[in-house]
């Protein structure tokens, strides 16, 4: 699902080498995060958020057919820095 998901987003955007698209389990399901520069934001969430309502539902979709929840995020890099220590717990939370 990550490739999928990093395909998708990297044909999006301009820069394709600046995305950074992780994962992990969490208590709910997988969380993809999709880290994106700020330059490129736009084109990942599209018009009134179109493109990212959009991938979401696929994602959906896919992850119910294979009997899975699957939770979509996009992450700008500034705001990664900050919430640094979230992240430390939310992976302290799944293991």
């Amino acid at each position: 699902m990550k490739e999928f998901v990093e395909y998708i987003v990297k044909n999006l955007v301009d820069n394709p080498q600046h995305i950074n698209v992780g994962s992990f389990e969490g208590e709910r399901g997988m969380i993809i995060e999709i880290r994106v520069p700020k330059t490129d934001i736009g084109k990942v969430v599209g018009r009134q958020g179109n493109t990212i309502k959009a991938l979401r539902t696929i994602v959906t979709a896919i992850s119910a057919r294979l009997g899975k929840h699957v939770r979509l995020e996009l992450i700008e890099p500034e705001v990664v820095a900050e919430a640094a220590p979230a992240e430390v717990s939310h992976e302290a939370l799944s293991e």
